[in-house]
């Protein structure tokens, strides 16, 4: 494939963006310096890696040469070549397939901060314990990632030190680009510390991720929301049950509701719970207007449909498997400690493969 005239284009559109960076009047719009940022950022990454290809080709055609020397002094030469040829070429058939990624045009979320919730499914007690270890999971993850923050927004503890609800924020390069096939039920198989009679049970818990929305992309009318503010409820403690810092957030239209509790502060509340709001609002809409176009081929790696199982965790086999790209891995506490990568990585390959047969590459 040549890519020279995509990332011709790349460069061009690069060149543009640093402009506008340089002119400094864009930083007086925090979202849109951001967003000029990041694909700067996305940009300068994909033609760094292209800069990579065109060297690993040219030391690649220099090895064939060599390989065709007759000279008695380039026989030693030519050896060397030799040994060179099989890694070079299996680095230029990985970066071309990077390279075959980066010429599709960015995804509209693909550049956004992520709100993830996690609840509790069928189980009971083992369900909630299974989604505080995803919670678990996908914080450290989040440590493992470069330059990625998590912040809670809301929990709702449950006993034995599970949890029936978290909402949290990942923010950082490319966030909802790799967490976005985490959406779905993630199956747990394994003995419950509460089972008396050693019995593997099977529980579930739903992930959702969503892109952040910030309020250009979704404007709340004042008319169209309920706010209440009562006491936190929860354990005690400084601060807790003393104030009316919770926040409860209706949407009119919809019948959306959103309750954070868990800052101290009343305005904070407000804002976390305004912010879940847009996210669900975001994802609400972007849904039905895939369900407009629902002629369309369906992707290889599933819709992220929270009613769809994607992964089970099975304890006894030390088994993690992904049903969608039929990935095993067996090292389950590797994974629970946020080496997720494996499948993440899978996920966005297998996706890119979709959209690029959908346009006939």
């Amino acid at each position: 494939m040549d890519f020279a005239p995509y990332f011709d284009r790349l460069g061009a559109r690069c060149a543009e963006l640093e402009q506008v960076l340089g002119e400094g009047s864009i930083f007086g719009d925090a979202a849109r310096a951001r967003e000029v940022g990041r694909e700067h950022s996305r940009l300068k990454r994909a033609l760094g890696l292209y800069a990579e290809y065109r060297a690993a080709r040219d030391a690649l055609a220099k090895n064939e040469g060599l390989l065709q020397a007759t000279d008695a002094a380039e026989v030693e030469l030519a050896e060397m070549a030799r040994a060179e040829r099989d890694e070079l070429s299996a680095r230029i058939a990985s970066m071309e397939a990077a390279l075959r990624a980066a010429i599709l045009p960015p995804e509209p979320n693909e550049d956004r901060d992520v709100i993830v919730e996690i609840r509790a499914g069928t189980g009971g007690n083992e369900a909630a314990l299974f989604a505080a270890d995803l919670f678990r999971m996908y914080g450290r993850h989040v440590e493992r990632m470069p330059g990625w923050k998590s912040e809670v927004l809301e929990m709702s503890p449950a006993d034995l030190g599970g949890v029936r609800e978290v909402i949290f924020r990942v923010s950082g390069e490319d966030a909802f680009r790799r967490l976005r096939f985490e959406s779905g039920v993630h199956r747990v198989q394994r003995v419950p510390v509460t089972e008396a009679q050693g019995r593997i049970h099977t529980s579930t818990a739903t992930v959702a991720v969503l892109p952040e929305a910030g309020e250009v992309d979704i404007a709340l009318k004042p008319e169209e929301l309920r706010i209440e503010v009562c006491r936190a409820s929860g354990p005690g403690g400084q601060g807790v049950n003393t104030t009316d810092s919770a926040v409860q957030v209706l949407h009119v239209p919809t019948g959306l509701i959103v309750r954070c509790q868990d800052a101290r502060s009343q305005l904070k509340n407000k804002e976390r719970a305004l912010s879940i709001l847009r996210a669900r609002l975001l994802e609400r809409r972007q849904r039905e207007e895939a369900e407009a176009y629902a002629a369309q081929r369906r992707s290889q790696v599933g819709s992220g449909d929270r009613n769809e199982k994607i992964r089970t965790y099975n304890f006894p086999q030390n088994r993690v498997t992904d049903h969608r790209v039929n990935l095993t891995m067996y090292d389950l506490p590797s994974v629970l400690d946020g080496d997720i990568a494996p499948f993440t990585g899978a996920l966005m390959a297998a996706h890119v493969e979709e959209r690029l047969a959908a346009l006939g590459g």
